[in-house]
């Protein structure tokens, strides 16, 4: 049994809240770079020009990447034999929110549904808890932009529409969205579980990192191939055509009922802004 004091939770969700918003993960800058080399279009290429400046001055300057903070979503992985002092950790997490938001100027987005007031702090966040064997304590942030998580969708695919169900909807779902959630994106698909576990498995989806391979070699295929047909589509980065118009397609999946095919489909601007810290 390890004990720790949930102030280092506070502090390190706070550290999370302000670097993940100000430095753009380097998968993410690896990928503009190898996207911008496949583009022929002088829109398309001015783009990836902007976006790679933009990323650099934000690292300069310790400006948010952008105007759009994000609600703070987190996925905990908590140790069955860790032992918690001080706060809740339901708190601590949202403490930290509180300090990350306010120390690092940044934006608070979080209001209430119906009147539109402004909770003022960004909270309350979004915390998906696991309960995992050992001692140990890991917390992913991400800051969830709002023009992407409107674009967002999920449905009820009926067990006969399988995969090529699967690709018309994801399919669909990016070309309708277009522009607005600030392409190039990135796809998180959820396949499974239930109707409200399937947006979670397509959100934690998000949380790999670009370019890496799925490890079951069935999964991999089909994300390679969802995401080559997302990109015949022609949007473009910011919508104004081109070859990229999504860096990279992640694909969970969860068993499901006989009778069902649960299907989200989570977008993801180009800011994908994650980070994850272990205690």
């Amino acid at each position: 049994m390890r004990t720790l004091n949930t102030e280092r939770i506070v502090d390190a969700v706070a550290a999370m809240c302000v670097h993940a918003n100000r430095y753009l993960p380097e998968d993410v800058q690896k990928s503009f770079a190898h996207c911008a080399a496949g583009e022929s279009g002088a829109a398309a290429k001015e783009i990836f020009r902007q976006l790679t400046e933009n990323y650099k001055l934000a690292a300069e300057s310790g400006l948010p990447l952008c105007q759009d903070t994000g609600l703070a979503v987190f996925f905990v992985e908590m140790g069955q034999d860790l032992r918690l002092e001080g706060l809740n950790i339901r708190d601590a997490i949202n403490a930290g929110v509180r300090k990350g938001y306010e120390e690092g100027k940044l934006r608070k987005s979080v209001c209430d549904p119906f009147s539109r007031a402004n909770t003022k702090d960004n909270t309350p966040a979004v915390i998906h808890f696991d309960v995992v064997p050992g001692d140990g304590l890991k917390i992913a942030f991400m800051a969830k932009g709002g023009g992407s998580e409107n674009m967002s969708r999920v449905t009820m695919l009926v067990p006969a529409q399988g995969w090529e169900g699967i690709k018309k909807f994801v399919l669909q779902r990016v070309a309708e969205a277009g522009p607005n959630p600030c392409p190039p994106t990135v796809i998180g698909v959820g396949i499974g579980g239930t109707f409200d576990y399937a947006p979670i498995l397509a959100k934690k989806a998000l949380m790999r990192k670009l370019g890496d391979s799925n490890p079951d070699p069935k999964l991999d295929a089909m994300e390679k191939e969802l995401l080559a047909e997302i990109n015949k589509l022609g949007i473009g980065p910011m919508g104004l055509g081109g070859t990229t118009t999504s860096l990279d397609v992640k694909i969970a999946v969860s068993p499901c009922h006989i009778a069902s095919l649960p299907l989200a489909v989570n977008v993801q601007c180009h800011s994908t802004r994650h980070e994850e810290v272990e205690l």
